[in-house]
């Protein structure tokens, strides 16, 4: 296999919401220096992006958005399309960070497209809930949603989508929702009690694309086991389907459970074993192409870096044994910074990851979804939403 794509450089830590804001970019430095130390990038050659053009971006933000994007730093905190709120302050270059990390999302993309890599990863995207002509939930452009597009223009006729972080990848789904050739499944917080507030089992898509829009919503609370048998009840007999010539996964790590944005209770080991899934399925279902980037995650020490760490690893196929001990220099390097902080010792939360399949005659918190997105999706993919060989 060709050698995977490491997109990364430390200019996309420009992309800084700044003072308290949860999407602090600390979080992107300190997986590349664990998956450093840990020789995770050992011999890689990493990648710098360039910005995306303003054509580019087009693709699927408004003309007078980017424009209002490309001002906002000179016209002020009270603004349309979204920015300026809480959730999306203006910064100095706004539009400059943001298209940088578009850029990298398609330099991502190019790699796989010109046959160059066969995988490649992005922790710096993902910034999945950007809208056609606003900014929504930190993310002011959606490379996710321009990456897809673009492949679609070169060479793509199927992409398949997968959204791992515990929001709804409303961004994606919006941007494809009548698009049959694009399938966007997202795996999340059930939207009764999460924001945005969408990605019930019934939106399917429309125009056309019916079946193409899926759909988890699991309940507060669910754990790596819960999580991991609604995914084998409905993500690989959907791939297997609908046949896609590469996998876009955006693997935000909010799931956890000590993830302080939400409710879900996933572990580091749980996120090690969704990486490990989406590497077989893109190897099963999509000659092995495979696109990866970040995406959410907030607890920026104990959390984000060793999960990230696991998925640069699984995307060179250098998997990082649980057991690892952390690096004693980068857990210096913590403590030093941050001298209260609680840095766990290995790689792992001494999770166990396994589950049994649905189909069992068991009734578990997260069969409800199961059951209605098996019963909203499979038939219009001419599978039995009730037979689990399905």
């Amino acid at each position: 296999m060709r050698a995977p794509a490491v997109v990364w450089d430390s200019s996309l830590l420009g992309y800084d919401l700044g003072g308290e804001h949860p999407f602090n970019p600390v979080r992107l430095e300190l997986t590349i220096r664990l998956a450093t130390e840990l020789g995770v990038l050992d011999g890689v050659e990493l990648l710098v992006p360039g910005p995306a053009g303003d054509d580019e971006i087009r693709r699927v933000h408004a003309g007078e958005y980017l424009e209002a994007v490309r001002q906002a730093p000179m016209t002020g905190e009270d603004l349309a399309h979204g920015l300026g709120t809480e959730d999306n302050p203006v910064f100095t270059g706004m539009h400059e960070a943001s298209a940088l990390v578009v850029g990298s999302t398609l330099l991502a993309a190019r790699k796989i497209a010109d046959g160059e890599a066969t995988r490649a990863v992005n922790i710096a995207g993902g910034l999945h809930h950007a809208m056609r002509d606003r900014a929504s939930g930190f993310c002011v452009y959606n490379d996710c949603s321009v990456a897809i597009s673009w492949l679609l223009d070169h060479g793509f006729d199927r992409v398949a989508y997968v959204d791992t972080d515990v929001h709804h990848g409303d961004g994606v789904q919006a941007a494809f929702y009548d698009d049959p050739r694009v399938l966007t499944v997202s795996l999340h917080q059930h939207p009764f009690t999460l924001w945005p507030g969408t990605g019930y089992s019934a939106e399917i898509g429309k125009g056309g694309a019916e079946g193409t829009s899926v759909n988890l919503p699991l309940p507060p609370g669910t754990r790596d086991g819960g999580w991991l048998r609604a995914f084998d009840a409905v993500v690989p007999s959907l791939l297997e389907q609908f046949r896609p010539q590469i996998l876009v996964t955006q693997c935000g790590v909010d799931s956890h459970e000590e993830d302080p944005l939400a409710d879900l209770s996933l572990s580091v080991d749980g996120h090690r074993e969704i990486y490990r899934r989406l590497r077989g399925l893109a190897e099963a279902h999509a000659g092995g192409r495979w696109l990866a980037v970040g995406g959410g995650g907030y607890q920026l020490i104990r959390v984000v870096p060793r999960s990230w760490t696991h998925l640069l690893a699984t995307v060179l196929d250098r998997d990082v044994d649980p057991a690892t001990a952390l690096p004693p220099e980068w857990v210096a390097s913590i403590s030093r910074a941050a001298p209260n902080a609680e840095i766990p010792p290995r790689m792992s939360d001494d999770r166990e990851t396994g589950f049994t399949p649905w189909g069992d005659g068991a009734d578990e918190p997260v069969d409800i979804a199961i059951r209605d997105t098996r019963r909203a999706i499979f038939p219009l993919h001419g599978l039995d939403p009730d037979d689990p060989r399905d």
